[in-house]
């Protein structure tokens, strides 16, 4: 049912692998090296048809600098973390709390309950483009504002996050919880004393993936915003194409740094990731 470990595989086998794991490693990787190459081209490299070449004449430090002072890149960079920060707290927040009513306590409707969340997922976002924006502009006065896709990524998101919460803390031993509401605590105390410790690191892993889910959003930012003053980083990149010529050397800075958070994020989680997705992978 599941995989063997390379280990058990035929001496052949073992070789394969070998020999084809460097190979992915290189082709997924190739056009990440590209982009950074391009980076660090001048004008005149690109113009001179060096895409895939050692950049001649680097202009690495002046490009970057470039994206930052012939673009609002940094009003960019602090949208985007106006947005995401608040849309992961929210989502973790909302989705935590409704796992821990779904995954125990038992009341009419709780299945139900379920569906419609996991019902969500399977929803094309695309469809809900005109029905959203209709309401952030008639109903919710926050279209072309920040808020808009704070309220949008926090409602959109909550679904997977909770049947996400929802299955893990499923797994949390019922007898603890009642051991401390024979003590005489109540839900919110349960909750926050007993149930949060022991879901840190499926929090962890939750954010760190609902970070980069949001941070990296392009679609829902060009229909709810339009304007600089609340554009993130994704839909700001536009700003660093020409009239006339794309400045792909421009461009490419500015993806790189656009991309940067998102990778720091799970490189400083990534223990907390790892062991929030596989925590009871394994039983004992």
């Amino acid at each position: 049912m599941f995989p063997r470990p390379i280990q058990t595989a035929s001496p052949g086998a073992q070789a394969l692998y070998r020999v084809a794991l460097p190979v992915s490693l290189v082709i997924w990787l190739l056009p990440l090296v590209a982009i950074f190459l391009t980076s660090a081209r001048t004008a005149q490299d690109l113009a001179a048809g060096n895409y895939w070449g050692w950049p001649h004449g680097s202009h690495l430090i002046g490009n970057y600098e470039a994206v930052f002072t012939s673009s609002p890149m940094g009003r960019y960079l602090l949208n985007s973390v106006m947005i995401t920060l608040p849309a992961v707290a929210a989502t973790l927040a909302l989705s935590t709390l409704a796992g821990f009513g779904l995954a125990k306590f038992r009341f009419p409707g709780n299945t139900l309950v379920l569906a419609i969340f996991i019902a969500g997922n399977f929803v094309p976002f695309q469809i809900l483009m005109i029905p959203v924006r209709d309401l952030m502009i008639h109903v919710f006065p926050l279209y072309n504002t920040i808020w808009a896709l704070v309220v949008f990524h926090a409602a959109f998101q909550t679904g997977f996050c909770t049947l996400f919460m929802r299955n893990f803390m499923r797994e949390l031993p019922d007898s603890l919880i009642e051991a401390a509401r024979m003590d005489g605590a109540g839900e919110f105390s349960v909750f926050s004393l007993i149930v949060l410790p022991l879901i840190r690191p499926a929090l962890a892993a939750l954010a760190v993936l609902e970070f980069t889910f949001i941070w990296n959003d392009y679609f829902w930012a060009l229909v709810l915003v339009q304007s600089d003053s609340a554009r993130p980083i994704t839909a700001g990149l536009q700003a660093l194409q020409g009239m006339w010529l794309a400045s792909w050397q421009l461009m490419s800075a500015g993806a790189i740094v656009a991309a940067a958070p998102s990778v720091a994020i799970f490189f400083l989680m990534q223990r907390h990731f790892i062991s929030g997705l596989t925590l009871g992978a394994v039983k004992e």
